[in-house]
């Protein structure tokens, strides 16, 4: 029986080809619970009616797209899990898309063509590797940051942080 076997995933995206594909990826994987929602808004409802446990779901959608669905979800009031594992899949690689993904709180980013690989890597990478979330005043999500420092000897991480800190000490 696959590690996914027991797993609860929603899968979302405008082109049903699309969520065939997928869908069928997922099956082979022994994963037997996969809901499907068109869009970001059905997929919002579809989170509040089931439980889930991994979105993978496509950037460019109407009238609610990959980034806003996630953005609401970890941001909400009413959200049903801030910590769902989120998969964006998208055609657009660019570097722009993946930073406003990131921004939003996605967990994981796969590039379309996709393959088998690529989705049971990272679905691999949030179950069984997943990073700490991070709540600052402009950010919601999993910590952006893919590596540790071994540097890292306190409270702050960014270069500006030190020279801040040996300024006020001054």
């Amino acid at each position: 029986m696959s590690a996914f076997a027991q797993l609860n995933i929603l899968l979302v995206d405008d082109n049903q080809h699309m969520r065939s594909i997928t869908s069928a990826i997922l099956q082979s994987a022994g994963i037997r619970r996969v809901r499907e929602a068109s869009d970001g808004a059905a997929a919002l409802d579809a989170l509040r009616d089931h439980p889930i446990d991994l979105v993978i779901v496509d950037f460019n959608m109407f009238p609610l797209d990959g980034v806003e669905f996630t953005r609401l979800v970890r941001n909400s009031p009413d959200s049903a899990n801030p910590y769902l594992p989120i998969i964006m899949m998208t055609g657009h690689s660019e570097k722009h898309r993946v930073v406003e993904a990131r921004d939003a709180g996605v967990t994981e980013f796969v590039v379309k063509p996709i393959t088998a690989k690529a989705i049971l890597e990272r679905m691999q990478a949030v179950i069984f590797r997943p990073r700490a979330f991070v709540k600052t005043d402009s950010y919601f999500g999993p910590d952006r940051r893919r590596t540790d420092s071994a540097n890292y000897r306190g409270p702050r991480r960014r270069a500006s942080d030190q020279a801040r800190e040996d300024s006020s000490a001054a």
